[in-house]
């Protein structure tokens, strides 16, 4: 029988204990710190993981679960906005003896890898953006209001029920509470039985939190915020990202210094040849 690689661990910081999942790496140099999208937690990361394993990338990967989310604490601050989230990896590096990393980041990851980059650039070395963008006015207001409402255990259960719709729901429209053909995803399939239960359960761990790191991506600028990082930047534009973020790519790449943007198939394997061509410094993309 073949040992999964992926090891967990907590890690404690001033504020509370933070949960992640690391590959340790043969190959000397920074590790890869992986942040996942919301609503769940690193587990959403474990098949990138694997992938960059099986394409032989051999580098130390850290995937924390951001707080908030997954089996991390929950930040006090009713209202923590991006920097809070950067400073609280930058806690977590301190914590586990990390001086330099390269950055991965997905959605919600994206913007936290963002900040931090921009924030912190003398910690990091290479710096990638998956699924990452600004939103007009009036969808930012919108998704304030209604994407990620507080929620707390209910006496009659109804958190599950929510949970599970919430977790579906998500890949068939965006947003997902606007069920109608215009907002209808078409690149995307329905997760099993099985990945709809674990993705439920991730966020059920979160269920009084996870709207605070949401509600944090939701108002963070990124694109004004992505012309302070002095560091090597790819944005990746997978086909089965969502079209209003595969339509800003180019755009946004062309905001970072020393940006590039790859376009790149739906698959994991791809998506792993791409991280670990640029991290090698090899080049993946049109700058």
């Amino acid at each position: 029988m073949t040992l999964d690689p992926i090891d967990r661990a907590f890690v404690r910081i001033d504020a509370g204990e933070m949960h992640l999942r690391r590959i340790e790496g043969t190959r000397p140099g920074p590790p890869l710190v992986m942040l996942h999208a919301s609503p769940g937690s690193s587990r959403s990361l474990m098949g990138l993981m694997r992938a960059l394993r099986d394409a032989g990338d051999t580098r130390t990967l850290i995937a924390p679960d951001t707080p908030g989310n997954g089996d991390s604490f929950a930040p006090d601050e009713a209202e923590p906005d991006m920097g809070w989230f950067s400073d609280a990896l930058l806690r977590l590096l301190d914590g586990l003896g990390v001086e330099r990393a390269d950055l991965y980041g997905a959605h919600t990851g994206a913007r936290i890898a963002c900040e931090a980059a921009a924030a912190h650039s003398d910690r990091f070395g290479r710096v990638i953006f998956d699924g990452i963008s600004d939103y007009a006015p009036e969808m930012q207001d919108l998704l304030l209001r209604d994407y990620a409402p507080e929620m707390a255990p209910d006496d009659y259960g109804r958190q599950f029920v929510w949970a599970f719709n919430f977790v579906r729901d998500q890949a068939l429209h965006f947003p997902y509470f606007l069920r109608d053909p215009e907002h209808r995803l078409m690149t995307r399939p329905v997760p099993c039985a099985r990945e709809l239960h674990a993705a439920t359960v991730e966020v059920l761990k979160g269920l009084t939190s996870y709207h605070k790191p949401y509600r944090a991506a939701f108002r963070y600028a990124a694109g004004q915020r992505m012309k302070d990082i002095p560091i090597p930047a790819l944005l990746l534009s997978p086909q089965n990202e969502l079209p209003d973020l595969r339509a800003s790519a180019q755009a946004l790449a062309a905001r970072l210094p020393r940006g590039q943007m790859a376009a790149i198939g739906p698959s994991l394997a791809e998506k792993a040849a791409a991280i670990r061509a640029f991290l090698d410094g090899t080049g993946v993309g049109r700058s």
